[in-house]
């Protein structure tokens, strides 16, 4: 039974970047979520497997942070992994601090570090 992704707040270009990347390696559905709203919903009304969230979301500039933390202030939510799309140190530093697991950048998608990282959760 393959795994089911969400992936918000990236955009197009990106989004079929790591969509690329997970179904490359692994059995899994990838969706995507432009805004907060929409992922909120989503993973309240879906199961979900992994939520891939943009350091600052294409549509509006929001901050993937905030997200983050509303999805582990919800006792429905707050045991998904979480991970933060970003290039910047200190921002992945900032979103295992709020919970989430060690997330990966754009840059870093073709590292075998980030399969590896993948993989406890989608295999």
């Amino acid at each position: 039974m393959s795994k089911r992704v969400l992936d918000v707040g990236q955009c197009g270009f990106d989004h079929a970047a790591i969509t690329r990347l997970l179904t490359q390696h692994f059995d899994v559905q990838v969706e995507s979520a432009a805004r907060k709203a929409d992922a909120l919903r989503m993973l309240r009304g879906d199961g979900f497997d992994l939520v891939c969230v943009n350091r600052l979301f294409d549509t509006d500039g929001s901050e993937g942070l905030d997200l983050l933390r509303e999805i582990k202030a919800d006792p429905e939510l707050a045991s998904l992994p979480v991970m933060l799309v970003s290039n910047f140190p200190e921002a992945q530093q900032a979103a295992v601090t709020a919970g989430a697991i060690p997330g990966f950048g754009k840059s870093d998608l073709a590292s075998p570090a980030v399969v590896e990282r993948l993989q406890s959760i989608l295999d």
